[in-house]
């Protein structure tokens, strides 16, 4: 009997551990320097102006329904030329799928990605761009960090190679309208990288910061909506039956 008992209350942690992770994935994401965040306060539509945060970091949001959106900012060092060093800012939003193996894809809309070059050895301005990168990851895991006392997440990229942690800094996710927001008459999919058809050169915005809130590894409520009450509704049958197996 004891040893039934451990199987049944393993199945039980497993569906309980397997609904959360569907459930805790929405949201905004944000690496430690905690200065990048996906939304307005990133890139702007409007005006086509990517505005420089604090920091470099990564952040992604995720919604219930299958949208996402990114925001990367990295400094690129150049060993030859220290005292050259490059930044690159990348935006990208669309939809993504998960497999049954728990795989990510993330699909973006081609025409809506992109990116800013900051070369300034090399070039006076700073080289923006178009941006789309299809993107797959193996797994990922939601779990709590104890040490910073809010919710990890683990992208592991489509090699198995770990990205950096983020931790969720917004729920709801704080994001741009999830749906295209350039629209062209000949609009491509597909994975290609950077392309040049809307290439320019622009200065950062001289308003370039972070408007965002800077003390955001705060977890938000939620109304719970009909996705969540229907993955609720099905892990709740799911451990009722096993428990009735039993006992």
């Amino acid at each position: 009997m004891p040893r039934s008992l451990g199987i049944c209350l393993l199945t039980v942690a497993t569906l309980v551990s397997t609904i959360t992770a569907q459930l805790d994935l929405t949201g905004t994401w944000s690496t430690k320097s905690n200065k990048v965040f996906t939304g307005p306060g990133f890139y702007d539509p409007v005006t086509e102006k990517m505005h420089e945060p604090d920091l470099t970091g990564i952040s992604y949001s995720f919604t219930d329904d299958g949208h996402f959106e990114e925001a990367h900012y990295r400094a690129i060092s150049n060993p030859q030329q220290p005292q050259c060093p490059q930044g690159i800012m990348q935006f990208q939003h669309g939809t993504f799928s998960k497999a049954a193996n728990g795989s990510l894809t993330l699909t973006p809309f081609a025409v809506d990605g992109r990116q800013l070059l900051s070369n300034p050895c090399s070039y006076e301005s700073a080289i923006f761009t178009r941006f789309n990168q299809t993107e797959k990851f193996q797994r990922y895991t939601v779990a709590k960090d104890l040490y910073h006392n809010v919710l990890r997440l683990d992208l592991f990229k489509f090699d198995g190679s770990p990205m950096v942690p983020m931790y969720l800094a917004y729920k709801p996710p704080q994001m741009l309208p999830t749906q295209t927001l350039n629209p062209t008459t000949a609009s491509s999919t597909g994975g290609a990288k950077a392309t040049g058809g809307s290439k320019a050169k622009r200065w950062l915005s001289p308003d370039s910061g972070n408007f965002l809130n800077k003390d955001a590894l705060l977890k938000t409520s939620e109304p719970l909506n009909a996705d969540r009450l229907w993955w609720i509704g099905v892990g709740m049958t799911g451990i009722g039956g096993v428990l009735y197996f039993c006992f």
